[in-house]
């Protein structure tokens, strides 16, 4: 056994350093410890002194002199890039509302990145569950424990992958580092979804189940539907998706940033030779995700991929959009059509509202880098690229099979348990 296989069936714990201002309000820290206990790991909180902490003040070249509890995270993240603290990933949380946190969080993630260390940024709320927290827990443990298997450059015999995600189901076969079928439906009860598009990808590929040499399992429904299947594999969707994505680009060395629109939340992923080193995921509103397109596309009287082909002929200037909140963006795409608005132009207004929406939550918690890889089933709506195109100011790539990027990362990883 490997020393990273021996790593990862120990009974250590991850540790996690902690570096927040703010959580003891409103029981946030006992959801972000329960959180990291549940995918056992350990929450460590850096130790530092008085003249530590006015040190960092110092070299940092800002004072927040209202605020002991920024100048303390600023201090813990500076003792974790200077090796005072024993850590194995590291989670930057500060309140949402707060803007000085924010600076908090970009300037310790970037000196933390650079020390290779895994790290995930949160803005909480004083309602923070640690339901919410589990994804970007688990993937930082995965990333610590697992990382032999996120390491795999290419695919090997017969493996599946089943993507049990929060609106689409998807399942992939691969054979000798191809994809030979894929298949999706509109997810309802998980295992009854998920059995279907199994029994479907199996039939497009003339296999049997016995033919199956391992079976990766990813996307929210992971953990009943791996438990249904007796899967090898069970691993979030974050490391997943950015291993797929960097595979499918053909980018499996290097760095890369890794964009996914999804149906319900979003998540941007910056990675290095396929591994993450930092991700977000989230949104204000639904606004910002799939599920706004779908309502644009239902109200205009056409699908969700011949909105975003109109949107390819269209102005996004021309139309007034809310920036945040999917029900006032109906509201504003209505009152257009309703004016006698082009199609055209609403729809591209549409595509773009999305776009900035991610740009503005989401890409302000990562280093944004190029080469950027957008997958998802909004990858394939054309006027979303473009219009990421445009916000970034240099070009997208949108890989083949860019729609089944957790089912086939599910198989490609799924092929280091091979019977």
């Amino acid at each position: 056994m490997t020393e990273e296989r021996e790593r990862e069936s120990s009974a250590e714990k991850v540790r996690i350093a902690q570096v927040s201002c703010g959580t003891i309000y409103g029981n946030v820290q006992r959801e972000i410890e329960r959180a990291a206990e549940a995918v056992g790991a350990e929450i460590v909180i850096p130790e530092v002194d008085l003249d530590y902490v006015e040190a960092k003040k110092k070299d940092f070249g800002y004072d927040f002199e209202d605020s002991i509890g920024l100048s303390v995270a600023l201090a813990r993240g500076y003792a974790i890039v200077e090796g005072l603290c024993d850590a194995d990933a590291v989670f930057i949380a500060t309140c949402h509302k707060c803007p000085r946190g924010a600076v908090i969080r970009t300037e310790i993630r970037r000196l933390i990145q650079a020390k290779n260390l895994p790290v995930v940024m949160y803005p909480f709320s004083e309602r923070t569950k640690a339901g919410e927290l589990l994804t970007r827990m688990e993937a930082l443990v995965t990333i610590v424990k697992r990382r032999w298997i996120l390491e795999r450059e290419k695919q090997e015999g017969i493996t599946a992958g089943i993507d049990s995600g929060s609106t689409t189901t998807k399942a992939a076969i691969m054979q000798d580092n191809e994809v030979i079928a894929a298949y999706w439906t509109h997810t309802r009860e998980v295992v009854p979804t998920a059995e279907k598009v199994f029994a479907k990808v199996l039939e497009l590929a003339h296999m049997k189940r016995e033919d199956i040499e391992a079976l990766g399992v990813t996307g929210y429904g992971r953990f009943a539907v791996g438990k249904h299947f007796n899967a090898e594999l069970i691993q979030e969707e974050l490391t997943v998706n950015s291993k797929a994505a960097m595979f499918l680009a053909g980018i499996m060395k290097g760095e890369a940033m890794i964009i996914d629109i999804g149906g319900m939340d979003n998540k941007i992923i910056t990675a290095n030779d396929g591994i993450p080193d930092n991700f977000t995921m989230g949104g204000i509103c639904a606004g910002a995700s799939g599920r706004f397109l779908e309502l644009t596309a239902r109200r205009m009287g056409v699908d969700v991929v011949q909105l975003g082909k109109l949107a390819l002929e269209g102005d996004p200037t021309k139309i007034k959009m809310d920036s945040y909140c999917v029900v006032f963006g109906i509201q504003d795409l209505v009152s257009a059509l309703s004016a006698g608005a082009r199609k055209e132009d609403v729809a591209a207004a549409a595509c773009y509202s999305v776009v900035e929406q991610v740009k503005e939550q989401l890409m302000q918690e990562i280093e944004v880098r190029k080469p950027a890889i957008e997958v998802g089933g909004t990858s394939l709506v054309a006027g979303v690229p473009k219009a990421m195109r445009d916000v970034l100011g240099f070009d997208v790539i949108v890989p083949p099979h860019s729609q089944y990027i957790g089912a086939i990362g599910g198989a490609l990883l799924a092929s280091s348990f091979r019977k």
